[in-house]
């Protein structure tokens, strides 16, 4: 990003043109970043709570009082278990200054429980991982030279623009688009074709593409010879997934099985490059994980992988040579803390001191997230919260709904105004984040933050005292050969530099797994109690695999992201709101027929766990059957004070302990 700044203040945000991936365009909601940054409800100042939890009234004190007051409660509470203390954070910040570096030193130095971060995309990765061996893939520059891509369970329009951008170029050049999808997102109207399955059925539907590779000898016989594993049980196991066992569970056409499974090996066959960009949504559900391992087998089996523009991409966050011991010093730990999972945090803060569980949480430091709006099963959340026993501080730019609940906020700095260094997920480039403007107000950055109370804690290891440059020069292992030798000074002056990476990485093999090779038959799978071979883990919540649950609730619901918010971010931004309006839901015509409902009706959302409402778009873009709620707003700007995450749930996925926002059903009425 390029920010114009005229007199100190930040006037403009745009997109580096000569960044090969930016290629000078920013999405929607980080154009605006000027319009965040500078709003005239930013957090400027730390505050105490005066009221009820939840109310969101606060009054100005100073940071001594503020620092005071956490530490002296921090060290309360540790002197009897540091456990009962949690840090709760994610991705409000990818930076690995800002993120988890003072932070995590803080949090371990004390002994605190330790976060499992899991709620974007830990069962996937875990997937992938089984299979291909890191969370590496496709370089998002090749894409344009594909001849078939599918986009399977994303919406890039919204939420992935430079690589739709790769994927228009690839169209223009003759390329075919294929989307994957239960919803007809933006994208998927602007893709060739739309294949509109129903939630938590991916891995079925590649499965059904696998058996017609198979059956139809729509196989790259060498590649497979000479860089997989365990094809043959793969075969055996395919042979079962028929076009028409594949229609049925997915919802669709048996034709579509058909001519999906054969347009992919076909096009392969020619010598062409076939790519697929699969993203977060489909792994949001109870099978997530086998879903994503099941389609990362594709692209072996018919040697996708030869060409520099041909195999897969979920993320390419594993291709950084991140130095986390550097950055979070785990070596300050006093001795092993339980970890608790951030997805199931409304039963956690509920939970009272057992054995099993440990000591009560008593204490969470809020940073870089937004619980109350973002984590499944919000009533449970919100009430956990809401706890008078719980000392809550949050580090914020804004008075989020979590920040409601907080007894002390802390205004922190926005991406503008501190340094930082970034990896990425979705193309190959280390990135310096230089500061463009002063913080505003009294705003200080996470580092900063956790410095001092690090110093109020009688805190005494010298990294403690390292300055964000500090850090930021140990981010990358400088002795890795993917780095180049990378220097900070030399980033922070370029603003970017490209990992040393093969264009095709598994070209002549070379997978990150234990054999070396795409293993289709896993051994550590096996150990961890899965299935060694893909399978089709049906959703803990469907017609077909909860039939009586559906006769309450007879509606899947899935709530993907607004293309104006990221997640729970830029919601407050006035204009970006404007354009979104307000809640609304997605309901097929028929499914509104049947409950008298009319397109611009209120509606009720709801099950067994709570209910939101939202405005009726009656549309055929929801497939029938489903509903759609686009997301996720903030519930204090929802008519209700009430969002999505009312009716998910707290149940975990097949791998990677993630939660499952897309395995939900529900009943609609009219209000």
């Amino acid at each position: 990003m390029l920010v114009t700044v005229e007199d100190g203040v930040a006037t403009q945000v745009r997109g580096d043109p000569d960044h090969p991936t930016t290629a000078g365009v920013l999405c929607t909601k980080v154009s605006r970043y000027t319009e965040r940054t500078y709003h005239k409800d930013r957090v400027l100042h730390p505050m105490k709570r005066v009221g009820r939890k939840g109310e969101g009234r606060f009054e100005r004190i100073s940071w001594d009082e503020a620092l005071d007051t956490i530490a002296a409660r921090l060290r309360e509470i540790a002197a009897r278990d540091p456990q009962a203390i949690l840090p709760y954070s994610y991705a409000g910040t990818m930076g690995l200054v800002q993120g988890e570096s003072m932070a995590a030193r803080f949090f371990h130095k004390l002994g605190a429980s330790l976060l499992d971060r899991t709620i974007c995309a830990s069962a996937g990765g875990a997937g992938y991982k089984y299979t291909i061996g890191s969370r590496i893939g496709t370089d998002l520059e090749q894409f344009q030279n594909a001849k078939l891509i599918l986009i399977w369970g994303g919406n890039p329009i919204a939420s992935n623009l430079h690589f739709w951008m790769r994927a228009q170029e690839a169209k223009r050049r003759g390329a075919k688009l294929i989307a994957i999808d239960p919803y007809r997102s933006l994208s998927a109207e602007k893709c060739h074709q739309h294949v509109a399955l129903l939630p938590g059925t991916d891995a079925a539907l590649a499965l059904g593409m696998m058996h017609v590779l198979v059956r139809d000898g729509l196989l790259d016989t060498d590649y497979i010879a000479r860089h997989t594993i365990g094809f043959d049980r793969l075969a055996e196991r395919v042979a079962e997934w028929t076009p028409e066992r594949t229609a049925e569970a997915c919802g669709i056409m048996p034709a579509e099985v058909e001519q999906l499974g054969r347009e992919y090996g076909e096009t392969a066959k020619r010598g062409e490059a076939v790519a697929i960009r699969v993203n977060y949504g489909l792994q949001r559900v109870r099978g997530g994980g086998m879903a994503v391992r099941n389609i990362a087998c594709l692209p072996a089996l018919v040697g996708a992988w030869r060409h520099a523009a041909g195999g897969i991409q979920l993320s390419s966050s594993d291709g950084f040579p991140k130095n986390n011991a550097a950055l979070q010093r785990p070596d300050l730990l006093p001795n092993r803390p339980r970890t608790i999972n951030m997805s199931t945090i409304g039963d956690d803060l509920l939970r009272e001191s057992t054995p099993a569980f440990g000591t009560r949480i008593e204490a969470v430091v809020v940073y870089n997230a937004n619980p109350v709006a973002v984590a499944p099963e919000s009533p449970k959340v919100a009430q956990g919260f809401a706890r008078e026993d719980l000392f809550t501080v949050v580090l914020e730019h804004f008075q989020t709904d979590t920040a409601d609940y907080a007894d002390i906020v802390l205004p922190a700095t926005t991406q503008l105004e501190h340094v930082d260094v970034h990896s990425a997920y979705g193309h190959n480039y280390m990135m310096a984040n230089n500061a463009a403007v002063a913080p505003l107000g009294e705003a200080r950055p996470n580092t900063e933050i956790f410095r001092l109370l690090a110093a109020r804690m009688g805190f005494a290891d010298t990294c403690f005292n390292e300055s964000d440059d500090e850090i930021a020069a140990q981010a990358f292992r400088r002795d890795d050969p993917r780095a180049v030798q990378v220097d900070w000074e030399s980033l922070k002056r370029k603003g970017w530099q490209k990992l040393n990476l093969p264009a095709a990485p598994f070209a002549e093999g070379g997978f990150a797994t234990p054999s070396g090779k795409c293993e289709f038959y896993s051994e550590r799978m096996l150990a961890d109690g899965l299935d060694p071979l893909p399978t089709w883990i049906p959703p803990y919540e469907s017609v077909a695999s909860a039939p009586d649950l559906a006769k309450k609730y007879p509606l899947a619901m899935i709530s993907p992201p607004a293309r104006n918010f990221l997640n729970s971010t830029f919601v407050n931004v006035q204009s970006l709101r404007d354009t979104e309006g307000e809640p609304h839901l997605d309901m097929h015509p028929s499914d509104a027929a049947e409950r008298g409902i009319a397109d611009g009706s209120m509606v009720r959302i709801f099950n067994d766990r709570g209910s939101f409402v939202a405005r009726a778009r009656v549309t055929d873009r929801a497939r029938q059957g489903l509903v759609v709620g686009l997301s996720i707003w903030w519930k204090k700007f929802a008519s209700d004070g009430r969002n999505a995450n009312e009716v998910t749930s707290q149940r975990l996925t097949d791998m990677g302990n993630a939660p499952t926002f897309y395995d939900v059903l529900v009943q609609v009425a009219k209000v």
